[in-house]
């Protein structure tokens, strides 16, 4: 029989895929509108990405539906938590408390706040992913069952396959994909410049060798989760004179690229670099810090500027426009830190907004 999205995502999300889960999930909004278990999911599976923003707009619509759920007050408990903001996340458990008494994650959570909640181990914790044990369950892992029932089992099979494979080696060992259809030939590699200088404007003119090794960088640093920089020399190749053919598997490699969190992002770039060069930095996600001006909210979208680098409100380093397909939740006279991906609009630099941060501590 075949299973239903949510079951699907259900089962991403026990194996700890919740990348997954949620491109799963959001691809099937249409048809889950209003759908008390949809939005739960999706605001979990955010949750537990580290997309906090995500989650918190998410738990909100399904609280529009029902209030008194114990995973979703789990959820928006465990949001406060994560912020250091215990009075209102035991609120929430006090709720769950009030229903279920002897609910063990509720339970543990308050004493957790009263033993050991002050911020900086409360930081220390979501660092750590300790704190995702007051989370809302999403089932056992299946791999760490498996890891437990059959440990001797592993290490038998694993010892026999080290001695029968100890001379053979396979190139996608340890990659993060397969990309041997996307190197690139020798014809490739020796004609690797547009011959025809007059198709268009170039902004990098790069010799052959430059050419190819800037391609090279892209998928090493693609196979070391370092997806900034390998959109940097995809760029770089996209916006030089290199032939059609390596711009085409530039662009395929650019598809297998994903999303960051804001607990998996690396190579953060800043304002000063990407105003510099836009071109260079169009499609990396970053994480930049401000305050919001000129918001507008509706149903489904939210758009605002922000201010970067003004989150202690002494000086402005640029002002960028925002926009959120979901709408956050944002306090406007707080700092705030927007995760987003790099774009533009009639010529002025942007943000595509995924997520928000903001710490409950003031500014002084």
């Amino acid at each position: 029989m075949a299973r239903d999205t949510l079951e699907t995502a259900a089962g991403f999300m026990r194996f700890r895929k919740f990348d997954k889960a949620i491109k799963l999930l959001e691809s099937r909004a249409s048809i889950y509108e209003d759908n008390f278990d949809y939005y739960l999911m999706l605001g979990t599976a955010c949750l537990y990405a580290g997309d906090t923003g995500s989650a918190s707009s998410y738990y909100q619509r399904a609280r529009s539906i029902k209030i008194t759920d114990k995973n979703l007050l789990l959820g928006q408990a465990a949001l406060y938590l994560r912020r250091g903001d215990t009075d209102r996340a035991i609120n929430y458990y006090v709720d769950i408390l009030d229903n279920d008494p002897g609910d063990k994650r509720a339970l543990s959570a308050m004493e957790f706040i009263r033993m050991r909640g002050d911020f900086n181990t409360i930081c220390r914790w979501v660092d750590t992913g300790k704190i995702e044990q007051f989370y809302p369950p999403v089932g056992a892992n299946p791999y760490k069952a498996a890891g437990i029932i059959v440990p001797v089992i592993a290490c038998a099979l694993g010892c026999a396959l080290v001695l029968f494979l100890s001379g053979i080696h396979s190139p996608s060992d340890g990659n993060r994909a397969d990309l041997s259809s996307l190197v690139l030939t020798v014809n490739e590699q020796k004609n690797a410049q547009e011959t025809d200088l007059s198709s268009g404007a170039f902004a990098y003119i790069l010799s052959a060798q430059q050419i190819s090794g800037s391609y090279e960088k892209a998928q090493r640093y693609f196979q070391s989760y370092r997806d900034n920089l390998a959109q940097i020399e995809i760029n770089r190749i996209l916006n030089s004179n290199a032939s059609v053919a390596i711009k085409q598997k530039a662009r395929l490699l650019m598809e297998y690229l994903e999303p960051p969190t804001f607990d998996t992002l690396s190579d953060n770039i800043s304002y000063s670099q990407v105003a510099k060069e836009p071109a260079l930095y169009l499609d990396c996600w970053v994480a930049w810090s401000g305050r919001i001006s000129n918001a507008v909210q509706s149903e489904k979208s939210y758009s605002c500027d922000l201010l970067v680098g003004y989150e202690f409100g002494e000086k402005v380093d640029g002002i960028v426009p925002v926009v959120f397909t979901v709408p956050p939740v944002i306090s406007a006279d707080k700092a705030v830190t927007v995760l987003g991906k790099i774009s533009t609009e009639n010529g002025r630099l942007c943000l595509r907004g995924k997520a928000v941060y903001q710490s409950v501590k003031e500014n002084n």
